[in-house]
């Protein structure tokens, strides 16, 4: 069973403890959850050094999700995933969790440093063309029972999945999964905001040290997503790891988060 903690909205956070040492919390993006491959295996990785918060975001898994949903409240539950560390820890994002760990790093203190792996947002016309009213049409089609829908709208549009290759997924056995968390695609349109725009102001406000990660084999537009959020945040390192795509080994990406954590 999970270890939980209350956020301030009363809503119970569960999370999985491993190791021994200085905190690291995960933040999961899309799809995913504390028992993710990959989220089970950066904790493993980094577990032998330091002791690894491994948490559900609102709405998956083991954690609740009060209504109504607000960025805010999820930059919260970080908090109270913090506080239960101790008060201070070090962080990593992936994908758009690195979005909201971009956010809360100028919201909470007790991030210490901050590590994020390809944060999707869109700098340029490389990147596909969102429609700036992702989440209210996500929220509206699982509203009215159409999970299918809202995991198709957000692979196709999001997500670069080509639409054939979507019709292909519904028969896998992970779809029934994807559908289960469809409710929280609209968190993460609303976590990275219309048209996935780079909040440049809000980037230049963290403070902690940060480390930015790209695979060298993603798309261009997650390359030029990363050189832009680099660029943005005062101090930070970014790092392209060779042969790896959106969709990183944890054996590419532990020795990363293993060096930053413990030099930077």
């Amino acid at each position: 069973m999970p270890d939980v903690v209350k956020s301030p909205d009363g809503t119970l956070i569960a999370y999985d403890r491993h190791g021994e040492g200085p905190a690291v919390v995960l933040v999961q993006g899309a799809f995913t959850d504390r028992r993710h491959p990959l989220m089970t295996a950066i904790a493993t990785g980094l577990s032998r050094w330091f002791t690894v918060y491994n948490y559900d975001r609102r709405g998956r898994g083991g954690s609740g999700d009060t209504q109504p949903y607000a960025v805010e409240r999820e930059v919260e539950d970080l908090a109270a995933v913090i506080g239960a560390a101790g008060g201070s820890a070090m962080v990593f994002g992936g994908s758009s969790g690195a979005a909201l760990a971009l956010e809360a790093a100028v919201a909470i203190p007790g991030i210490t440093k901050l590590a994020v792996w390809e944060p999707p947002y869109h700098v340029d016309d490389s990147a596909p063309a969102l429609p700036l009213d992702l989440a209210e049409r996500l929220s509206l089609l699982v509203e009215t029972g159409n999970r299918a829908e809202a995991v198709e709208l957000f692979l196709v549009e999001a997500a670069e999945v080509p639409r054939e290759a979507v019709a292909g997924m519904r028969s896998h056995p992970a779809w029934a999964e994807m559908e289960a968390v469809a409710h929280t695609l609209a968190y993460e349109a609303a976590v990275l905001g219309p048209g996935n725009a780079l909040p440049a102001a809000l980037l230049a406000d963290i403070t902690q040290p940060t480390l930015v990660l790209n695979g060298a084999d993603s798309p261009a537009w997650m390359a030029n997503a990363g050189l832009e959020v680099a660029a943005a945040v005062p101090g930070a390192v970014r790092r392209v790891l060779e042969d790896q795509t959106h969709n990183v080994a944890p054996e590419a990406l532990v020795p990363e988060l293993l060096e930053f954590f413990v030099t930077a």
